[in-house]
């Protein structure tokens, strides 16, 4: 099908629908938007030789069949994404907070390692920063005999920047790397648990900072990943378990155990929910250790429209875990910038 199809059937697919299911006219866009980009899936990458009419006809079932969920529709927009060799999938979201205060920044990592003695301050950080995150994933195999299964390779990057501090040279101060290999499975409808929608994901990650010693971090996780949805709520629980370490002898030596308390900090499991309320878009994450000590993180995020695709980001974070330098610091960061990618 060439792209005079796509066009043509882009534009007669929301009257058709319409029309042929007897639906409302005031029927939520969302649903008549999730039905074009089905039409857009099947055309980029279905099967070719399926006429229009059949094409129409397997779209406009999606919504008499189910209900459509806020999972369904980043999905059905994901597939789209997949299909075109130019555009990259997001995975987590894609933002930059040009300013951001943090309360007390954690300076002692930044010393002079020839100066470095216990009692080092080290560099005198600015309060202000700029922070910002790249996450992209891409498909590695789909080829499931359940169209709603595939694994995927994901790698997010998370900057931190002293841009403001023009003492120090205005330096990164930690920039963090994710890569990770996941199976997601999105479960039919009558083999949901619970709530309208669910997806069961299991993954392998790796997270360092990429610094030398004595300030390399890093941690590497199982983790399975619960996610569903109830009445347009999405929720997601995230339970992990850390891949065991060698015990270093000397702290300096490059292999072995970098953090070996940093369950401590970041706990056993990540709870986060998102919700949408037209175009804004509101949700919150909680990391807690479970111990008497009650150490933990609490991060809250609100995104809202601003210019086209441009949508302007507010995120607050309290805890400890913020970046791998600061694993073991109780962070308070607020920040305001421009969010890219959402979440749903």
């Amino acid at each position: 099908m060439n792209w005079r199809c796509i066009t043509l059937v882009f534009a007669l697919s929301a009257p058709v629908w319409a029309t042929e299911t007897g639906a409302d006219p005031s029927v939520e866009q969302d649903e008549i938007d999730i039905v074009k980009q089905c039409i857009l899936n099947e055309a980029i990458a279905g099967d070719s030789t399926q006429t229009v009419a059949q094409l129409r006809e397997k779209c406009t079932q999606l919504n008499s069949n189910k209900k459509i969920t806020a999972i369904d529709k980043r999905n059905a927009r994901e597939r789209v994404t997949e299909q075109n060799r130019n555009v990259i999938t997001p995975h987590n979201r894609n933002y930059i907070l040009p300013v951001s205060y943090i309360k007390h920044p954690n300076e002692e990592p930044f010393g002079n390692l020839d100066t470095l003695s216990d009692d080092s301050d080290g560099e005198n950080l600015d309060n202000f920063e700029i922070k910002y995150q790249l996450s992209i994933k891409v498909p590695v195999f789909d080829g499931f005999s359940d169209p709603d299964q595939a694994v995927y390779f994901a790698v997010t990057l998370q900057s931190y920047w002293q841009f403001f501090n023009d003492d120090i040279s205005s330096p990164f101060r930690e920039t963090n790397y994710e890569p990770e290999i996941f199976w997601i499975n999105y479960l039919d409808e009558e083999n949901v648990w619970w709530g309208d929608e669910l997806a069961v994901a299991l993954g392998v990650s790796h997270q360092s900072n990429g610094r030398s010693q004595p300030y390399s971090r890093s941690w590497n996780r199982i983790y399975a990943n619960f996610i569903w949805e109830q009445n347009g709520y999405v929720f997601s629980f995230k339970p992990w378990y850390r891949i065991p370490e060698d015990e270093k002898e000397d702290e300096l030596e490059a292999k072995g155990d970098d953090n070996p308390d940093i369950h401590k900090y970041m706990g056993y499991f990540e709870f986060t929910g998102v919700r949408r309320f037209g175009e804004h878009e509101v949700s919150f994450m909680l990391r807690n250790n479970l111990n008497s000590d009650n150490r933990g993180a609490i991060q809250l995020d609100w995104s809202f429209p601003v210019w086209g695709r441009l949508r302007g980001y507010a995120q607050y974070f309290n805890g400890y875990g913020e970046s791998m330098i600061d694993y073991n610091q109780d962070i308070e960061r607020f920040g305001v910038g421009i969010l890219l990618t959402d979440l749903l």
